[in-house]
């Protein structure tokens, strides 16, 4: 008994146990009769892939991101995973494109090559390279200060939020106008 109560069965084999036959008749009939019968047939792939790509089309969609007020903490969020895949794929680009071409791509070569460029081009450039960066990192610290279950209210979540913001638009301008 003690192992019944242990497991939660106590009340109901108590109940199976004081049930009249009838009652316990019908459930073992219930059990090894089925409630009702699935007809089975043979479909060919191409015509199982109709059948799912129909019940696909019926299917509700749920909600997206559109119907949604934007919200600093998911958009910070978004932006944080496309600065770090463009900050990725520019890392390894240029690094693949130094194995192939040294000769191209060394130091003093990319140098000489954007000391040629207007000083327009130069600044766009710079500003591409570096608001990523700097967005990407400061949001990293923040990143981290959650680690440390910091920062964790929404007062502060956001705070922190229009910090990052704010410290990557200075860092961003600070990288830019640097000689």
């Amino acid at each position: 008994m003690m192992s019944t109560r242990a497991l939660g069965l106590g009340s109901a084999l108590r109940k199976a146990a004081f049930a009249p036959n009838a009652v316990r008749s019908q459930i073992m009939m219930r059990n090894i009769i089925g409630k009702r019968f699935i007809q089975i047939q043979s479909v060919t792939p191409a015509s199982g892939t109709e059948i799912l790509n129909a019940q696909r089309l019926k299917r509700p969609s749920s909600p997206h991101f559109t119907i949604y007020q934007p919200q600093l903490t998911w958009v910070a969020s978004i932006a944080n995973r496309i600065t770090g895949a463009g900050l990725s794929v520019l890392l390894y680009g240029f690094s693949i494109a130094y194995l192939i071409a040294p000769g191209t791509f060394d130091s003093a070569h990319v140098v000489e090559v954007v000391a040629g460029l207007p000083e327009s081009v130069k600044y766009a450039g710079k500003t591409i390279l570096a608001a990523p960066f700097a967005f990407h990192s400061i949001n990293g610290l923040r990143h981290l200060g959650w680690d440390l279950t910091k920062f964790l209210s929404i007062k502060s979540v956001y705070g922190t939020g229009y910090a990052v913001l704010a410290a990557s638009a200075v860092s961003t301008a600070v990288l830019v106008f640097m000689k």
